[in-house]
């Protein structure tokens, strides 16, 4: 089966086009600026990268492109459209009515669209490439994977907050959690890898990036996870905030008078180490290299970053009274190998010991604790495309 695995943003669209059968990827790219000049980039498999600029007034004349060259004489892999058998798409937001991936149908929009208050940056861009999707290839089946399905197992100690109950039960103010395709796949992952019982087993991920979270696995099941209602609790990130005293806001609102649309587009946007390193980066390598040439701002927001994560580890080993395993996935959990051994340093109670020489490896799995160590710690690549793909296949 060939599934076109499709993840919409507000302006750009990431596609890949997977065999499910061989699980490889035949071609994938990006489309950019959707809205204001437009730009497609197109790789197949083995071959050269292309790049090709054209009007995208809107997703539909993007997903028309990447139809287009997928099949196109000299580059596509495709003869016909009709070597398509179903399209998934990564959705940001369920709420509490989609708690799994679903087969797309009027409900299912109509659900995804409610959802756009708890998503408004990703829901409504997400419904624009499945209505773009369903109207260029009409009887396609089309699948929605959820960033909050994963964490749907979580128990209700996990999930509410301490706020008035009526909130839960007029507008279903929970923690949903997020990055839960990443999630999903680096847990079953890290457990295939390192050879733990799906049953019997825990696991913390660590998705480090511009955007990241941490979640707790018990036997395959998430019980916890970093990121609440929005994505925006948890940890510091590249520009949102993270958990603060909610204080705070009404702090900055009576001293610079600014309300909660500005406030949030503060917490959002211009927060995280971006904001604590007045506006320096909010690339972990820029940040780095600054820390290097004696930038102090620059060091403590990585200090900072570093420790928040290591709290969060400690704090699920808590949830689960136990871990079997530690795997660092996403931009910097794969390739930051500086703040992995901040990160591990915390963890010495555990019993765990860092191989320094392990620890330089980047983009495979790949074991970075030493033999002796009681907890094993481990790279685990995300492949969230791939994640899509299975669960489509699973449900068409």
């Amino acid at each position: 089966m060939k599934v076109l695995v499709i993840n919409c943003g507000s302006s750009s669209l990431k596609y890949q086009l997977i065999d499910s059968e061989t699980e490889q990827v035949q071609a994938k790219g990006l489309c950019e600026r959707i809205g204001i000049d437009g730009r497609l980039v197109y790789q197949p498999a083995g071959g050269e990268k292309e790049t090709v600029e054209a009007a995208m007034p809107t997703h539909t004349e993007a997903i028309q492109m990447v139809l287009d060259i997928l099949v196109n004489e000299k580059t596509g892999v495709l003869k016909s459209l009709d070597e398509v058998d179903a399209i998934g798409h990564r959705v940001l937001h369920g709420g509490h009515k989609l708690t799994k991936s679903v087969k797309i149908d009027d409900e299912a929009l109509q659900i995804i669209d409610e959802c756009c208050d708890l998503g408004p940056l990703h829901n409504p861009a997400n419904l624009m490439g499945i209505r773009a999707c369903m109207q260029l290839m009409p009887g396609k089946p089309n699948v929605a994977v959820f960033d909050t399905a994963f964490h749907q197992t979580m128990p209700a100690k996990a999930y509410m907050y301490g706020i008035p109950y009526e909130y839960y039960e007029k507008y279903h103010i929970r923690k949903y959690g997020f990055h839960g395709t990443s999630h999903s796949f680096v847990s079953k992952e890290a457990i295939k890898f390192l050879g733990l019982d799906p049953d019997n087993s825990k696991v913390i991920v660590a998705h480090l990036g511009n955007g990241s979270s941490v979640s707790a696995v018990q036997n395959s099941k998430c019980v916890d996870t970093s990121m609440g209602l929005t994505p925006l609790e948890g940890l510091i990130m590249g520009t949102r905030s993270g958990d603060l005293d909610p204080a705070v806001l009404e702090y900055i609102a009576r001293k610079e008078g600014k309300d909660i649309f500005e406030l949030l587009t503060m917490l959002n946007k211009k927060s995280g180490v971006y904001g604590m390193t007045k506006g320096l980066s909010s690339d972990f390598r820029d940040l780095g290299e600054a820390a290097a040439n004696g930038n102090e701002l620059a060091a403590n927001a990585i200090d900072a970053f570093c420790y928040r994560v290591a709290k969060y580890i400690g704090s699920y080993v808590a949830a689960m009274n136990g871990v079997d395993a530690i795997a660092f996935t996403g931009g910097i959990g794969e390739n930051g190998l500086e703040e992995r051994e901040k990160i591990v340093s915390y963890l010495g109670y555990l019993g765990i010991t860092l191989d320094e020489e392990a620890n330089k490896q980047r983009g495979k799995n790949f074991v970075i604790s030493t033999p002796d160590s009681k907890v094993t710690v481990a790279i685990i690549p995300t492949n969230e495309e791939l994640m899509i793909a299975r669960e489509t296949v699973a449900l068409v």
